[in-house]
């Protein structure tokens, strides 16, 4: 016995468990799919940025490590954009 296949048959598991249907539920967690969502991720992101940026500032500091601050939130902008509108076109 081989692989993943094998357990499966000594431990008597159904297919259920090793088919395509349970990735495809676990994929639908991660699936964005409300503006709700879209803004709970923007706002996780946003904060994550901020965060990176304080560090940035602490260790570059002066006109560099504010320019790496200043980037980090316009990447979330792009980002948060980006995933909006993927929600606005599933939507429709």
């Amino acid at each position: 016995m081989n692989g993943n296949a094998g357990m499966a048959q000594i431990r008597r598991w159904r297919g259920i468990c090793v088919s395509s249907g349970m990735f495809d539920r676990i994929a639908r967690l991660f699936t964005i799919t409300t503006k709700f969502e879209a803004f709970m991720v923007i706002y996780g992101l946003g904060l994550g940025a901020t965060e990176r940026g304080a560090h940035y500032l602490r260790d570059y500091p002066g006109v560099g490590g504010w320019m790496l601050f200043a980037v980090c939130p316009v990447a979330v902008f792009m980002a948060g954009a980006r995933i909006l509108e993927s929600v606005e076109r599933n939507g429709q």
